[in-house]
């Protein structure tokens, strides 16, 4: 089992989006090849295709593109929107409307005489929504030459008028769909509890103004940078339920957003980012909207602009319908592709104030989401300090982390004691162990044993004791533990270990304890204890039938340790064997301390 120091980083930290291969079927010529020939190759490809896949791709020209030559990253929006819902429909088999777009980072432009190539597939689905993931790669066609421009999560929503949709569950085949399904649910989670997150950290989030940032001799009214805009939506802006296309409203969005943007810093900017949003109600053929964009606030190289948009039918209607608003963010590059410093925004007072200091709150925390999500484990040290503006982010990373592990398909069964199993996996520089074994104990049970840090001494020798630090909600919990010195050091370790727990979402589903190193103000290091970290470990349990669960750790091995985990895992050592064991024991010794509490689960 070992000490919670075992844990080291995977090759890569989860992402908020979805990573797929970037690989891109090749046609053959039909004229080359017999039709005998061609229509086995083409039956072996679908045969190995996600059914729910579908690909477009499209070649540049100038009326897709901005004045800088570039593709509009208005128009990509409605290519990916329109990939994404004809990916979504195949697996409906009815009609379906956007509900959501969680962030988008573009991270290459694409130029006239391009391809751009957008594949998209249904990673999950649920009651009547269904996560999908969306990669999109530029292709050069005389160098042959690709590059990754985004990767994108969208949600939809299955629409019949005469019947509630109830959608069938999606099959996962490969280890990388397997993943991809098995995230889904935190990422599901972290969405519905997104405008509240937001919310309740724009009000306790606290700014300081950098003045040396910016470019004080340039000063610019907000109110200067404001656009209003009217669409009229017209049949082949909408599907053929008459709803408009989601990626339609947003490329209205993104080039109101422009117009504000270039009256900022009188440059053609370019889009970097999208913050998720959330469709909020429908808009359909004959609606008219009306569009409005504001710089909300300038930084040293970037922008945040907001948009809204709202819906009406007749010019008399007393209340117009909120359909959307979204958080957009520019920069202005050079000759070089260099951000340029921008003016400094005068925000008008009352709600101009509001919205300024909003984007400044927004920045931070979309700066510790991409730090969190996005980045690679390699790039960052195992502890994140942990902060009300960020532990949203933490919780999904920690689930998420461990369920990427569990997801591997290339462990190795290394020995079996008494029906424990050992399982390794050896993957870049990094060692991995797995125990296994059944247990006859109800798996909620042990879910609410095992979740519970503090009684982990009862039966694990390397915690020597265990202190609740923070219970931040009913989910996730910080913890203190000490655990003794290891390798004959005689300084005991100290660890400050975020623990989140997940009740299964489906049957067949595993109920989660991940667990996962922050650091903490309240809890620095001090001389008495060497600090450990770990990144990912923890508990998955399966409940196998009445009275029977199927215990699982995982845990990933850092340097310091790898001499104790190897001397294990070659069985020069029974340690893990006998700790695994205890853990056994405690759980049958108090399998029925708790029933009053399953009813909570």
């Amino acid at each position: 089992m070992g000490p919670p120091g075992s844990g080291c980083p995977e090759p890569s930290w989860t992402k908020t989006h979805v990573s797929f291969a970037s690989v891109f079927s090749n046609r053959t010529s039909r004229k080359s090849v017999s039709r005998a020939g061609d229509e086995d190759t083409m039956a072996n490809s679908e045969g190995d295709r996600n059914p729910t896949e579908v690909q477009m791709s499209q070649l540049v020209l100038p009326c897709h593109t901005n004045l800088r030559g570039e593709l509009s990253i208005g128009q990509l929006l409605k290519w990916i929107d329109t990939t994404a819902y004809l990916s979504a429909e195949r697996h409906a088999g009815c009609p379906c409307v956007t509900a959501s777009m969680d962030d988008i980072y573009f991270e290459h432009t694409i130029s006239v005489g391009q391809v751009v190539n957008i594949k998209a597939k249904v990673n999950r689905a649920f009651n009547s929504s269904m996560e999908v993931g969306i990669q999109v790669t530029s292709e050069d066609l005389c160098s042959e030459k690709q590059w990754t421009v985004c990767k994108a999560l969208a949600t939809f929503v299955a629409h019949q008028q005469l019947s509630k949709v109830k959608l069938k569950q999606i099959n996962p085949r490969t280890e990388e769909e397997k993943t991809e399904h098995s995230v889904a649910a935190e990422r599901r989670r972290m969405r519905l509890l997104y405008a509240d997150t937001i919310k309740d950290l724009l009000a306790n989030c606290t700014i300081k103004e950098d003045p040396e940032s910016k470019d004080c001799s340039r000063m610019v009214p907000a109110e200067k940078t404001r656009v209003e805009s009217v669409e009229l939506v017209l049949p082949p802006h909408a599907n053929h339920q008459g709803n408009t296309f989601g990626g339609q409203i947003m490329a209205w969005m993104e080039n109101v957003a422009t117009i504000a943007a270039s009256r900022l810093c009188r440059a053609h900017p370019t889009l970097k980012a999208i913050e998720m949003f959330h469709f909020r109600g429908p808009s359909q053929v004959g609606d008219r909207l009306v569009l409005k964009a504001i710089v909300n606030n300038a930084f040293k190289h970037s922008m945040e602009v907001g948009v809204c948009v709202e819906a009406y039918r007749q010019e008399a209607e007393p209340h117009w319908r909120h359909i959307n608003s979204a958080f957009m963010t520019f920069v202005v590059l050079d000759a070089d592709d260099q951000p340029q410093k921008l003016p400094w925004i005068q925000p008008q007072p009352g709600e101009g104030e509001r919205r300024y200091r909003e984007a400044s709150a927004r920045k931070k925390i979309r700066l510790d989401r991409k730090y969190i999500v996005s980045c690679k484990q390699a790039e960052v040290p195992l502890s994140v300090p942990w902060d009300p503006s960020n532990q949203v982010y933490l919780s999904y990373n920690n689930v998420s982390s461990l369920k990427m592990l569990v997801a591997k398909s290339n462990w190795v069964l290394s020995s079996e004691i008494s029906q424990v199993r050992l399982y390794t996996l050896e993957e870049d520089k990094f060692l991995s162990f797995h125990l296994e074994m059944v247990v006859h104990v109800d798996a909620a049970q042990a879910f609410l044993l095992l979740s519970d840090l503090r009684r982990r001494p009862e039966w694990d020798r390397h915690y020597r004791s265990v202190d609740l630090v923070q219970q931040v909600d009913e989910d996730d919990a910080i913890y203190h533990v000490i655990s003794p010195g290891l390798g004959g050091n005689a300084k005991p370790q100290d660890f400050v270990i975020l623990a989140s727990r997940r009740k299964p979402c489906d049957n067949g589903e595993p109920y989660i304890i991940a667990l996962r190193s922050v650091t903490l103000p309240t809890h620095p290091e001090v001389p008495e204890y060497r600090r450990g970290e770990t990144l990912c470990s923890g508990f998955c349990l399966w409940h196998e039938g009445d009275q029977v669960t199927k215990v699982s750790y995982y845990n990933q091995a850092t340097p310091g340790l790898l001499n104790y985990v190897t001397t294990n895992v070659s069985g020069l050592s029974s340690e893990f064997y006998s700790t695994f064991k205890a853990c056994e024991h405690f759980l049958l010794d108090n399998r029925n301390d708790l029933a009053p509490s399953l009813q909570t689960l």
